[in-house]
C-alpha cells in the first residue's frame, strides 16, 4: 500500500551550503549580497520543490529579491530554525510580493534522536533508494548523514506542502532544497509566536484552543494521517489561531503498521497537558473518535 506521503521527486543529498556558497548565480547592475545574504535560492528551485498552489500574495518570487539572515529563532534536536527576510531591494515595502519573513528550518545531522527512531514513523512509505544511500545511511557514514537530513527536510516539506492542500493550520511551505525548508514565519514583527505549552489562557480560550487542535487532528484523521509526535511543544499560538509545527515524521496511519500507536499517543499527549490546565479530555475517546475519522 502507498503511503500519500510518498514523493516521486528523489531529494538530492547535499549538505545546505551557507549563503553565498550555493545560491543562483544570478548579477545585477547595481546590487550584490552583503554579509550574511545570498540571491534569493526560488529561481533555481524546481516546481515540485515549491509550495502548492494558489500560492500566498506575500511570496517573493521575483529574482532579483536578496535573502538575508537575520539570525537564529530556535534550536531543536534535529533542525535549526533560522529567521530570513526576502526582499527585492528598493521595492516598496506595502506593495506584495517584494519583501517577507520567512523560517529556514536546516537539518543537521543523524546523530539526533529524531533520526534513530526514524523506521517508527517511516515504514510503510513507499519511498525507495538508491542501494548505495541504503548502505551509506546504515554504515552512518559522512554521505549517509547527508542522506538522512536531506530525506527529512524533503519529507516535513512533503507533508507540509499536503496538508495545506487539506486545509490544515500549518505554515505555508515555501521551497525545499538540500537540507532546508523555508517556510513561512508564524509571528509578531521578529519574534516567534509562543508554543501552546506557554500560552495562559482563559476558560473560554482554553476550550477554543482545545477545538482548534481537535479540529487539526480531525483534518488529519480524515485523510489518513496522524501527526505523530504532537504535543503543546509543536503547537504555536499565533494571534488565537493554533498552528501545528515539526512534520517531517507525519504518518499513513493504515500504511504504517505503528499509525495508530503513534495516533493514540498524539490523543494522550494533548489530552494530558488540557487536563492540567483544567479542561476535561478523555484521550480515549477522543482516539475512538479519530479512528471511525480514519475509516469514514
Amino acid at each position: 500500500m502507498l503511503s500519500s506521503l510518498d514523493d516521486s521527486a528523489a531529494p538530492r543529498a547535499a549538505s545546505a551550503a551557507p549563503f553565498g556558497a550555493a545560491s543562483a548565480h544570478l548579477a545585477f547592475a547595481d546590487v550584490e549580497p552583503g554579509e550574511d545574504q545570498r540571491w534569493s535560492t526560488w529561481p533555481a528551485t524546481q516546481p515540485l520543490e515549491r509550495g502548492p498552489e494558489p500560492r500566498p500574495d506575500w511570496l517573493v518570487t521575483s529574482a532579483a529579491a536578496l535573502d538575508t539572515e537575520l539570525g537564529i529563532v530556535k534550536t531543536g534536536k534535529e533542525a535549526d530554525l533560522w529567521l530570513i527576510e526576502r526582499a527585492v531591494p528598493g521595492a516598496p515595502a506595502d506593495v506584495p510580493g517584494t519583501r517577507t519573513l520567512m523560517a529556514a528550518k536546516r537539518y543537521r545531522g543523524a546523530e539526533h534522536r529524531m533520526f534513530h527512531r526514524s523506521a517508527v514513523y517511516t515504514e510503510g512509505r513507499a519511498a525507495p533508494r538508491r542501494s548505495r544511500d541504503v548502505r551509506a545511511v546504515q554504515r552512518n557514514s559522512t554521505y549517509g548523514r547527508e542522506v538522512a537530513r536531506t530525506e527529512w527536510a524533503y519529507a516535513e516539506f512533503a507533508a507540509l506542502s499536503r496538508l495545506t492542500e487539506l486545509g490544515a493550520s500549518v505554515p505555508y511551505p515555501v521551497q525545499v532544497g538540500e537540507t532546508e525548508v523555508l517556510m513561512e514565519f508564524i509571528g509578531e514583527g521578529r519574534t516567534a509566536a509562543p508554543r501552546l505549552a506557554q500560552v495562559r489562557a482563559t476558560p473560554d480560550e482554553l476550550r477554543d484552543l482545545f477545538h482548534q487542535v481537535m479540529g487539526f487532528m480531525r483534518t488529519l484523521a480524515f485523510a489518513g494521517l496522524a501527526h505523530g509526535d504532537l504535543s503543546p511543544y509543536n503547537l504555536l499560538v499565533h494571534r488565537g489561531r493554533v498552528v501545528a509545527i515539526d512534520l517531517p515524521q507525519v504518518v499513513d496511519v493504515v500504511a504504517n503498521p505503528n499509525g495508530f500507536d503513534l495516533l493514540h499517543r498524539d490523543c494522550v499527549n494533548v489530552c494530558e497537558w488540557f487536563t492540567r490546565q483544567r479542561l476535561e479530555c478523555d484521550a480515549e475517546a477522543l482516539f475512538g473518535d479519530l479512528v471511525g475519522d480514519v475509516y469514514r
